[in-house]
């Protein structure tokens, strides 16, 4: 066990870790020849086609240095904000952390939040500069950065490029040096605690695991201690980039099982493995993951739904982050509500839905959970605008507050200081770190930013300011329910909660785009948005129309008039029984309202 040591690569999005893994794999021979390509660890063909990481990747790498045969579990992490409940299940698994920062862009704020959550689980932090072989590099300065951030000693800095392979034989020799071997005792009860999982059609759901005590063997008869489910290990083995048999593991290692599981709601994230005959008790795993952003999923055919239902399951597996529950909607029939940790993930959610799964879905507005007190004080929360109780029995309503952390340089903060401040944003610090960086913190409403905030925080600092945030509290707000209502029907998947301030302009435009979108019918349509009763703007798509009157040429105009009043006659007719078609663009252009 003194030889095994287990660590994973934390960064800000873009800083290389997946291509630095590439290195350290290449290094320790673990993967070599065909199999060697950019980006190994990243096996999904969206994270390729994206060039970012969306799951964790664990692998194990023997190394041999002074004489001494290592074992080296590696895990690859996510940079994206909104995948880091991935990075928090890794840190979980290991006893220490890469933290890699790009030369060309010093420390930038998922950097910090990783970083900090890496210390509060007391992991050794080895800090690399990736990138020093670019011309643009400036390690000198961001090694200033470390320290400052750190309080560590220049030469613990290492100096590398994971596109030339420099400083990589140095990192091998820290990680096995600094890092401690991983505590506990190979001899007591069995304990595992489960930190990834994924399905296979052929043979179930494959759970990953670290050992923390005792050892596991092949056969054996194994319980999960949250479901309290008992299962026969089939297989056990190691990660290499294939599964790697073996006939049993002991503490320290990190591992897989398959037990023939089929339904997934038995494999829980964070849930501990123990053995039947020698149980031991839970270990304290990860707090439950608090989705930010909830939008409805509905299939395009209603007779799917029971598809979609599986098909989310699956997902649930691979991606513990994603939550969902049955609703159903007036415009759309069933489906459920999803909580998603941000847009992208619900972005990437939604693609893996279709290729995965070949599930075809709409999506509806995303929105945040909201805090409703009524009258006489009890407290409800609401994920969907149409869960909204009558106006009558509101007393006030609470929305969550996030405590944000925006790292720029100097030229960009004013425009940035606007952005915020237009989003109801309340400046609390503003720091300079070294140089001309500067740490911005608002307080700014989460429904204000979960639309097209980061997009536009990036156009404007030219892609230099970095966003990174936590929920802070909970707080009063004159927030009113925006209705969209076709031909004087509401669509319920089109409604959204929206501050008081902001909800005429909001519903003028919501109009005006949709008249753009909803194609013409036989029969005119009145585009509304309205607050309760009182309508606030309104847009009219004009019927599609032939001239009747084309075979008349001369003549009394009492014929033309005739002809035009049996058409209108027949489009009012048709406007009672006809229903308005809304495409799926129509949904997602409401995101896109600037």
């Amino acid at each position: 066990m003194k030889n095994i040591r287990n660590f994973c690569i934390i960064a800000h999005i873009d800083h290389g870790k997946s291509t630095l893994a590439d290195r350290l794999l290449e290094y320790t021979n673990t993967v070599a020849g065909k199999d060697l390509q950019d980006q190994v660890l990243d096996d999904m063909d969206l994270e390729r086609e994206r060039g970012i990481t969306i799951k964790s990747h664990a692998i194990q790498m023997d190394y041999a240095l002074d004489g001494e045969k290592y074992v080296l579990n590696l895990i690859d992490t996510p940079g994206h904000v909104d995948f880091s409940y991935e990075v928090s299940r890794s840190i979980a698994a290991c006893e220490g952390a890469l933290l890699i920062v790009d030369a060309t862009q010093g420390i930038q704020a998922q950097t910090i939040s990783n970083l900090y959550m890496a210390i509060e689980s007391d992991l050794e932090i080895i800090p690399v500069i990736n990138k020093v072989d670019l011309e643009s590099a400036n390690p000198d300065e961001v090694e200033d950065q470390i320290v400052d951030l750190l309080g560590c000693k220049r030469e613990e800095i290492i100096r590398a490029s994971g596109k030339t392979g420099v400083g990589v034989p140095e990192i091998l020799r820290a990680i096995i040096e600094r890092i401690p071997a991983p505590k506990g005792d190979p001899e007591a009860p069995l304990q595992a605690l489960i930190f990834d999982s994924v399905f296979n059609p052929f043979r179930g759901i494959i759970a990953y695991f670290k050992i923390e005590n005792g050892t596991i063997h092949k056969d054996e008869f194994v319980k999960f201690v949250a479901t309290g489910k008992e299962y026969h290990a089939d297989e056990i083995g190691v990660l290499k980039l294939d599964l790697d048999p073996r006939a049993e593991l002991s503490a320290g290692n990190v591992g897989y099982i398959i037990s023939g599981i089929k339904t997934s709601k038995e494999v829980k994230v964070g849930d501990t493995i123990t053995s039947v005959s020698r149980p031991a008790h839970a270990i304290s795993g990860f707090e439950e993951v608090k989705p930010m952003v909830f939008a409805g999923v509905y299939p395009i055919e209603a007779e799917d739904f029971e598809n979609l239902r599986s098909s989310l399951e699956k997902l649930q597996l691979n991606d513990a982050s994603l939550t969902f529950q049955p609703e159903s909607s007036m415009a759309l029939g069933f489906g459920f509500r999803c909580g998603f940790l941000g847009l992208l993930h619900m972005e990437i959610i939604q693609e893996r839905l279709s290729r995965e799964f070949n599930m075809d879905v709409i999506t509806t507005v995303p929105n945040v959970s909201y805090r409703v007190y009524d009258k006489k004080g009890n407290m409800t929360e609401v994920h969907n605008p149409s869960g909204l109780p009558e106006a009558t029995l509101i007393d006030h309503i609470e929305e969550p507050y996030i405590r944000s952390s925006i790292i720029t340089v100097t030229d960009f903060i004013g425009p940035i200081m606007t952005l915020c401040l237009s989003k109801r944003g309340e400046l609390i610090k503003q720091e300079f770190i070294s140089g001309n960086r500067v740490e911005l913190t608002f307080d700014i409403p989460l429904g204000e930013i979960v639309i097209d905030f980061y997009d536009k925080l990036k156009s404007i600092s030219k892609g230099y300011a970095s966003f990174d945030y936590h929920i802070h509290d909970f707080r009063p707000s004159n927030l009113v329910k925006l209705d969209v209502l076709l031909n004087g029907e509401s669509v319920d998947a089109l409604s959204t909660l929206t501050h008081a301030d902001n909800a005429v302009t909001f519903g003028r435009r919501m109009c005006e785009k949709l008249k753009e979108l909803i194609p013409r019918h036989q029969f005119d349509i009145a585009i509304q948005a309205a607050i309760g009763a009182k309508i606030i703007a309104r847009e009219t798509i004009k019927a599609v129309r032939k001239d009747v009157t084309a075979k008349c040429y001369g003549g009394d105009v009492s014929r033309k008039r005739k002809l035009l009043e049996k058409q209108k006659a027949g489009k009012k007719r048709m406007k009672q029984i006809g229903s308005v078609q809304v495409p799926q663009k129509a949904f997602l252009a409401v995101l896109k309202l600037d």
